[in-house]
């Protein structure tokens, strides 16, 4: 008889065994989802990386043949790449573009976004991604204004939502607003605006894209750093998404997209 109860015991024991070594294996899977600091990348889609732009910012984000193509769509794809995630650029409104990502509808903002102090009050930034300039432009045929001096009491065209509101103020209470920097621009040579303020790469590429006849005036009103906008709280994501730009720089593959579309290292200007 104490044979038997011994038997049991021992039966019951191993059983026990088993349950806990399966609990221990399913606690184990469920940890290697995390990162290594214990917190998690949130994502809208498992397995992806959404992120958004206004897919009006040629040669930046634009639609060619109904694909998202563009230097911020191929910088999406790669850091995508290197953190693991199948790659998913969508647009926005770009006034509502910020709303969008607090509202968890994409994962983050890849659409040439300027890092502000007032924007860091609402998301988390990476490291930029590439470094440009507030820039006047002009028609080409305007010989009035030279300087950004000759810009008070104009009509200057901005896109909406952008800071490039706030330079514009400087000048003039005369401000037009647009959905995208290239519609602005296209309103110089007509003169439906004096002047246009908006990212320099973008006013250059459009001289040479959209043959504008535009030209550009004096230095930069300010350097600006591009950067990617995360949510507050997945700090996970955005330490994955900075040790990516990190690597696409010292391994050659930034500089490489970057001379693709527009010749020079933007990290470099």
């Amino acid at each position: 008889m104490k044979r038997k109860v011994a038997s049991l015991t021992v039966v019951l024991g191993l059983f026990l065994l088993l349950v806990l070594s399966g609990c221990s294996s399913n606690d184990s899977k469920t940890s290697g989802k995390q990162k290594g600091n214990g917190e998690k990348m949130e994502l809208v889609n498992e397995g992806k990386l959404t992120f958004a732009m206004s897919g009006l910012l040629k040669p930046l984000n634009y639609k060619e043949k109904n694909k998202l193509v563009g230097f911020d769509v191929e910088i999406g794809e790669e850091i995508s790449k290197r953190i693991g995630l199948e790659s998913n650029p969508v647009t926005n409104p770009w006034e509502t573009i910020i709303q969008g990502l607090k509202g968890k509808k994409y994962d983050a903002i890849i659409g040439s976004m300027t890092a502000t102090e007032e924007r860091s009050k609402q998301v988390d930034f990476s490291d930029p991604y590439y470094i440009s300039g507030a820039q006047v432009f002009v028609a080409a045929s305007n010989n009035a204004i030279t300087k950004k001096e000759d810009l008070t009491d104009k009509r200057i065209g901005v896109m909406q939502a952008s800071t490039y509101q706030q330079d514009a103020e400087k000048y003039t209470k005369d401000i037009k607003n647009y959905p995208s920097d290239i519609y602005a621009l296209q309103d110089l040579e007509p003169g439906r605006v004096d002047a246009v303020i908006t990212d320099k790469i973008v006013g250059i590429s459009a001289m040479k894209e959209a043959n504008l006849k535009i030209k550009d005036v004096d230095n930069v009103l300010k350097n600006e750093n591009i950067a990617i906008a995360v949510n507050k709280d997945n700090p996970a994501l955005l330490k994955a998404i900075n040790k990516a730009i990190k690597s696409m720089v010292e391994d050659g593959t930034y500089e490489k997209i970057s001379k693709k579309w527009f010749g020079v290292n933007l990290l470099e200007k």
